[in-house]
């Protein structure tokens, strides 16, 4: 009597295992590894927006990737002169920083253009006020590493404002020009590459 007692018991134990182990294969697909159909998911050190920006900062080398909070739209450019920085605007709260040399004293200025003209290895012709100035300026400069407009030169609506390369790399990170923005050549040749005619350029 006692054996088959044992027994019955035995078996039931086993059965109750086995029908536990069948619920817990039973997870439901919201339970399962990997995301459900429809649903993205977002590493906590990234966000949609930042995603959407990715493409394009990919496609700079020299200017550094930061976080900005501006009301622009993207491919904007914003030059702060306090700071001697550049801000290309890739929208997502981010955008492509430069250091740049801006206007020196007595030469300063604020407001907004649109981008012109854009314009390889430009040619130089200084302002009739500029040679009054330095009377040992020539009248015209071809285009070349010694042109003092660098490698590159974006023009700024129908002003004498310009944001170019230069031969003076030292003067970068100060107030130097007689009120052009000034960047490294390889860091004018990128921006360069990126920025659109019609795009608004902002000095502040």
């Amino acid at each position: 009597m006692n054996k088959l007692l044992l027994t019955i018991a035995s078996a039931a134990f086993g059965l109750g295992l086995l029908a536990t182990s069948a619920l817990a294969g039973q997870v439901s697909p919201s339970q399962q590894d990997g995301p459900s159909q429809g649903v993205v998911i977002v590493p906590a050190s990234a966000s949609p927006a930042q995603d959407a920006a990715a493409p394009e900062a990919e496609g700079f080398k020299r200017g550094k990737l930061i976080d900005f909070a501006a009301s622009a739209n993207p491919g904007d450019i914003i030059i702060n002169t306090h700071e001697n920085r550049l801000y290309y605007v890739l929208g997502g709260g981010q955008a492509v920083m430069f250091r740049v040399a801006t206007a020196k004293r007595g030469f300063e200025w604020k407001g907004t253009h649109q981008v012109s003209s854009k314009v390889k290895w430009p040619d130089w012709r200084p302002p009739a006020e500029m040679r009054k100035r330095r009377p040992e300026l020539p009248a015209y400069m071809a285009g070349g590493p010694n042109n003092p407009l660098g490698a590159r030169a974006i023009y700024l609506g129908s002003s004498l404002y310009r944001i170019h390369g230069t031969n003076e790399p030292s003067s970068i990170g100060k107030s130097a020009s007689s009120g052009c923005i000034r960047m490294l050549n390889e860091d004018v040749s990128e921006l360069y590459r990126h920025v659109k005619l019609g795009a608004r350029v902002t000095v502040m």
